[in-house]
C-alpha cells in the first residue's frame, strides 16, 4: 500500500439517489441555469437500480482482497560497544557484534483490493499492492481471499508500473465469479458510482459517491496520467478496487487519493477502463506494453509563460531540454519551442504532450506543431520506445520540473539592478562557469546582481545564467536589454528567460518588466 502525504494508493466510490437532466428552455431569451422549471428530476436510465442493495449482492463476490508476504533485508546498526566487557550484552538486544551490523530478514505484509474479471481466475488490481513495498523487499507470496473465505495462493501474470496495473491469475476447483469492464469514454461529472473493497483491512467494504472529474491530470506525468476524480470516501487498502456505475459495469479502478494525512478528504483517483482494458489484455497475453518516447524534457505553459510568448492561455507545452541523441535532437526540436499539436490534436492541460506521445506507437512520426520565436511551425519526429522508468529516473534533469524559486536567494542579492527587468548580468567565461557550476558547454550571461523589489528578485539569483529570452540566445548584456525592448515594444508585460543552475538544472522563468 502507498502511505502518502499527496497522491497516494487507495480507492474509489459512488452513491445513490436520482440523477439530474438540464433542460435548456424553448425561448431564445437567457435564462438563468437553475430557472425553476429548467431542471428536472429524471429516473435513473434503463435497466439501473433505485437503490444499490441488490447490485452490490450481485457484485460483491467478484471483488477480493489482496495481500502479499514480504522478506525484507535491513542493516543493523554497528554495536558501538564492540571490543568491550558490554559488546556481548548490546548483541542481545538486536544489534551487530563488530563495526558493522549483520544484515537481518525481517517479515513484512502489504494489503489492497482487486476484482476477477475472467471465470478461470484472471484478477485486476494496482501494481503497488503486489510490488515490494521498500527498497531490499522480496515478494514472497501473493494470497487472494474471496468474500466466501477461501484463499488462493495467486500467481503474477504481468504488470505495468507505469500505469499502476497488475493482473494476477489464481487456479479454483470450478468457474468464479466475475465482472465486465464497462465505457468509461463516457462517464461524466455527477454520476453515481459505487466501490468496494477493503479499506483498512475491512473487506467486502461498500462505499458510494459521485464522479468529481473525468480526464483529470495529477502530475504523474506519461500515457496514463488521466483518471476520473471521485469524492466518494477512499482510504488505504482500497486500491485496485473497482468503481461501478449504475449498471453494474467497472469504469474505473482505485488508485489514488489526495491527502495530506493519509487519510480521505474526499478527493480520490481511479484508472479509467478505457485506459485500463488495452493494457490488462496485453498482459494477458503474455506481453508488455511499449510506449512512445520524444526523449524531452517539457514545462507547462502557465499564463505567466503565455503572456511572456503571447500565447493562448492553456495551450501548449514549452521544451526546457532536449536529450542529446534522442528523437527530439535528430527532429531539430530545441529548447524553448513551444509544441501547440501533435498529428493535429491541441497540447492542452487535460491532454499533455506526454499523453499523446507516450501513447504514439513506438516506430511511427508525429507532427509536431510548434511556435518558435513567435513564428508556427511544423516538425516531423519519430518516436522511439519509452525506456524503463528507473532508467529515466537517472537520466533526466531538472528541465522536466524546473521551479525558478529557490531558498538561496536572499543573501547573495547585491545592489538594484541596471535594467528594465531588475538583473545586472556579466560575460559567462569558463572560470565563472566552473565557480557557478554548470556545464561548460552552457552559454550565455551570468546573473551577477538582482534587485529584491523587482518579480525578477522573487525568482532568479546571482549565478543563474541566462541562456535566451524569448527564444533567442543571449550572449550579451545587450542582447538581454535588445530581448526586453522587443518584448515591451510588442506589448508584453514579461519575457521568458531561460536559466541554467548547477547540477544540470535548466528551465523557463517567466520575469515581468518593470
Amino acid at each position: 500500500m502507498r502511505y502518502a502525504y499527496a497522491l497516494t494508493g487507495a480507492l474509489l466510490l459512488g452513491g445513490t439517489a436520482a440523477s439530474l437532466v438540464l433542460q435548456h428552455p424553448a425561448t431564445a431569451a437567457q435564462v438563468a441555469q437553475n430557472e425553476p422549471g429548467t431542471i428536472n428530476a429524471a429516473a435513473p436510465r434503463a435497466g439501473a437500480p433505485m437503490r444499490f442493495a441488490d447490485m452490490v449482492a450481485r457484485l460483491q463476490p467478484a471483488v477480493v482482497n489482496i495481500s502479499t508476504d514480504q522478506k525484507v533485508t535491513v542493516q543493523q546498526p554497528a554495536n558501538p560497544f564492540a571490543g568491550t566487557p558490554f559488546g556481548d550484552l548490546f548483541g542481545q538486544f538486536g544489534g551487530g557484534g563488530g563495526r558493522g551490523g549483520a544484515p537481518v530478514t525481517r517479515e513484512a505484509q502489504s494489503l489492497g483490493s482487486g476484482f476477477i474479471i475472467s471465470p478461470d481466475g484472471y484478477i485486476v488490481t494496482n501494481n503497488h499492492v503486489v510490488a515490494a513495498g521498500m527498497r531490499g523487499a522480496v515478494v514472497t507470496s501473493i494470497r487472494v481471499t474471496l468474500p466466501d473465505r477461501k484463499e488462493y495462493v495467486a500467481k503474477l501474470i504481468g504488470r505495468d508500473a507505469a500505469s499502476d496495473l497488475a493482473l494476477l491469475k489464481i487456479t479454483a476447483p470450478g468457474p468464479l465469479p466475475y465482472v465486465k469492464w464497462g465505457d468509461s469514454a463516457h462517464a461524466r461529472v455527477g454520476d453515481w458510482v459505487i466501490a468496494i473493497g477493503n479499506p483498512f483491512g475491512l473487506g467486502g467494504t461498500v462505499t458510494a459517491g459521485i464522479i468529481s472529474a473525468v480526464h483529470r491530470v495529477t502530475g504523474a506525468g506519461g500515457a496514463n496520467d488521466r483518471f476520473i476524480q471521485t469524492d466518494a470516501s477512499i482510504n488505504q487498502g482500497n486500491s485496485g478496487g473497482p468503481m461501478f456505475d449504475m449498471n453494474g459495469n467497472v469504469i474505473g479502478i482505485n488508485s489514488q487519493i489526495f491527502s495530506q494525512s493519509g487519510g480521505n478528504i474526499g478527493i480520490g483517483f481511479a484508472i479509467p477502463a478505457e485506459e485500463a482494458k488495452p493494457i490488462i489484455d496485453t498482459l494477458m497475453k503474455g506481453g508488455s506494453v511499449k510506449r512512445g518516447y520524444l526523449g524531452v524534457g517539457i514545462q507547462p505553459v502557465t499564463d505567466d509563460i503565455a503572456a511572456a510568448l503571447g500565447l493562448p492561455k492553456n495551450s501548449g507545452e514549452i521544451i526546457g531540454r532536449v536529450e542529446p541523441g534522442g528523437p527530439a535532437a535528430k527532429a531539430g526540436l530545441r529548447a524553448g519551442d513551444v509544441v501547440t499539436r501533435v498529428n493535429g490534436t491541441a497540447v492542452t492541460p487535460d491532454t499533455t504532450l506526454s499523453y499523446l506521445i507516450a501513447n504514439a506507437s513506438p516506430g511511427s512520426t508525429v507532427k509536431l506543431d510548434i511556435m518558435r520565436e513567435g513564428k508556427p511551425m511544423s516538425i516531423t519526429a519519430g518516436v522511439t520506445t519509452r525506456p524503463p522508468e528507473d532508467q529515466l529516473a537517472t537520466t533526466t534533469g531538472g528541465g522536466d520540473d524546473f521551479s525558478g524559486d529557490d531558498d538561496d536567494q536572499g543573501s547573495e542579492q547585491a545592489a538594484p539592478a541596471s535594467n528594465a527587468i531588475g538583473v545586472t548580468v556579466q560575460p559567462l567565461t569558463p572560470a565563472i562557469a566552473r565557480q557557478v557550476g554548470v556545464d561548460s558547454t552552457v552559454q550565455g550571461v551570468v546573473v551577477s546582481a538582482v534587485d529584491p523589489s523587482s518579480d525578477a528578485g522573487q525568482k532568479l539569483r546571482r549565478g543563474d545564467v541566462i541562456s535566451a529570452i524569448n527564444g533567442t540566445p543571449v550572449r550579451s548584456a545587450a542582447d538581454l536589454a535588445r530581448g526586453v525592448q522587443a518584448a515591451k515594444s510588442a506589448g508584453r508585460p514579461q519575457v521568458l528567460l531561460m536559466i541554467n543552475r548547477a547540477r544540470g538544472q535548466s528551465g523557463f522563468v517567466p520575469v515581468k518588466i518593470k
